[in-house]
């Protein structure tokens, strides 16, 4: 199979992961969801009923006006599909298709910072900051751990190799809230130098604002990065101590070659699929955890908007960020697989 057929074939099995996790989102919240639409639609034909006179002065009896609201009701509720259950193939299509249309709806709670109700606008709006904190935390993750991994693989059995072995181990047997917390208690309140909350008080539309976000970010940051550079060093030392056992490496010491170069010429570049792969998943693998993090700092996010939507059933919310960042995830995956073909060219696409 060419490179060209095998990303096709990638690109079709993402577009049926994709779908598949939108069916599944839905079948979870559909039942609720028509349930709190209805539910709506009542409230707000019945609100608009009674505040007609025109309406309230045609019925004399209560009885009738009761009728006339629940017809009324019923119209509504058949205009927008709702007297078909959720997993009637008109609703699915529509819901799906206003889905790759980006046509997110409205949310039923939850307002961005210019007031919208807009689904895709909340989205959109806290999208790059989870993006900007957790890439960079992965970026700079991945460069100390790299660096340390190949430095303790020269080292294997030593004193330092065992003490980064333990330490990578032990923090990342930490949870991420605990540690944040800790944080937050020693660096925020007791030495006072960075702020315990990660949301900037002064609106988007500040000048001063992107520096202060950059401010609030440092503390969830070092968070970040405490608790994951140890595992990638113990990652990156296990690879590369496989990579120098190589019998290619073994000829090149013997002719002489620098040991710079033999580590970051040959064994680093040997070893950059698997590394780069780690890379691609742990940056859109760290959305997951986004939820718990952006919580814990009250960071600006989609994963304390996903906090938020949960908290409130703002089911329009909980699809479109679980439509974006399954798309998010896809798209850093089907990027892994590209790279891997071209760092390495032993990999045959087959």
């Amino acid at each position: 199979m060419g490179v060209s057929k095998f990303l096709i074939s990638r690109a079709l099995n993402m577009v049926l992961v994709l779908f598949a996790t939108i069916f599944i989102t839905i079948a979870i919240v559909g039942p609720t969801m028509d349930t709190i639409l209805k539910r709506s639609i009542e409230i707000e034909v019945k609100a608009s009923i009674l505040q007609s006179k025109e309406v309230m002065i045609a019925f004399k009896d209560p009885k009738d006006l009761e009728n006339y609201i629940q017809l009324q009701v019923r119209n509504a509720i058949e205009s927008l599909g709702l007297n078909e259950p959720w997993y009637s193939p008109r609703r699915l299509w529509t819901v799906i298709w206003k889905l790759i249309t980006l046509d997110l709806g409205q949310s039923y709670y939850l307002r961005s910072y210019s007031g919208s109700g807009n689904v895709r606008e909340i989205i959109l709006e806290a999208l790059p900051r989870t993006i900007l904190l957790f890439t960079t935390a992965t970026i700079l993750n991945s460069i100390i751990g790299i660096l340390l991994g190949v430095i303790i693989a020269r080292k294997s059995g030593s004193i330092i190799d065992k003490f980064a072995s333990t330490f990578a181990v032990v923090s990342n047997s930490f949870p991420l809230w605990w540690v944040g917390m800790i944080m937050i208690i020693i660096f925020a309140y007791t030495f006072k130098l960075f702020p315990a909350r990660a949301t900037p008080l002064i609106p988007p539309s500040d000048p001063n604002y992107p520096l202060a976000l950059i401010h609030h970010m440092i503390l969830p940051l070092i968070t970040l990065i405490l608790i994951g550079f140890g595992g990638w060093t113990y990652v990156v030392r296990n690879i590369m101590i496989g990579v120098l056992q190589e019998d290619y490496i073994t000829v090149a010491v013997a002719k002489g070659t620098p040991e710079r170069k033999i580590l970051y010429g040959h064994a680093l570049r040997s070893a950059a699929p698997p590394i780069i792969t780690m890379i691609a998943l742990s940056s859109s693998g760290s959305l997951g955890g986004a939820i718990i993090t952006e919580a814990v700092f009250d960071w600006p996010g989609i994963g304390r908007l996903y906090w938020n939507a949960v908290s409130v059933l703002d089911i329009p919310v909980i699809i479109g960020l679980t439509y974006i960042t399954t798309i998010v995830f896809l798209i850093s995956v089907f990027i892994a697989d590209i790279l891997y073909s071209v760092f390495d060219p032993r990999v045959k696409v087959g």
